[in-house]
């Protein structure tokens, strides 16, 4: 099982077109959690969320 404490984690955006972009990267699940939720608490139209990083095998 991974260690959701691992830096293995994103924020991801989507913006108001669909247009979907990359963050942040190799941050904890913690990091990545309190990230997503300071950008989303300023207001913005778009949508913000965690996901794990994908494997590189």
């Amino acid at each position: 099982m991974t260690d959701p404490a691992a830096p293995c984690w994103r924020v991801l955006r989507q913006d108001d077109n669909g247009n979907r972009f990359l963050v942040a990267r190799d941050l904890t699940r913690e990091a990545a959690e309190a990230l997503a939720a300071e950008f989303e608490a300023r207001g913005h139209k778009q949508l913000y969320w965690v996901a794990a990083a994908e494997s590189a095998s």
